[in-house]
């Protein structure tokens, strides 16, 4: 997956347990519970994974679980909700292109397993 450039800035991950799947549609920003922070390492390996998600087929409903925000020294940089039913991540930031607000990746994969697990293990704190 595709991170935007300014992921390299980011200190901070705040992780947001979605209440209102279905507002994704067409919201302008993520919504719901921050359930947990990642920074330092733990973040730097979130990003890893996240742009080692392999590239999927996205089905349609797009009603996302998880999502995170990630923050720089200056403030916000990027949101990304991820929907593991179908395989889609959308994103919200300034300077992001067109084509890389809405992206696949495969929800199968280990890689995409991992990072649900670690989602829900903040969830459940």
């Amino acid at each position: 997956m595709l991170l935007p450039l300014t992921h390299r800035e980011a200190e901070l991950i705040e992780v947001v347990r979605i209440t209102d799947p279905a507002r994704h549609l067409t919201s302008r920003s993520l919504e719901g519970e921050t359930v947990g922070l990642w920074d330092g390492g733990e973040a730097r390996e979130v990003f890893e994974l996240i742009t080692a998600l392999p590239a999927g087929e996205r089905h349609r409903c797009f009603l996302p679980g998880w999502g995170i925000r990630a923050h720089g020294s200056a403030g916000p940089l990027f949101e990304i909700a991820f929907c593991f039913r179908c395989h889609g991540a959308r994103f919200w930031g300034p300077d992001l292109a067109a084509d890389r607000r809405s992206q696949a990746f495969d929800g199968e994969s280990p890689t995409a397993r991992e990072l649900l697990r670690r989602f829900r293990a903040c969830g459940s704190e």
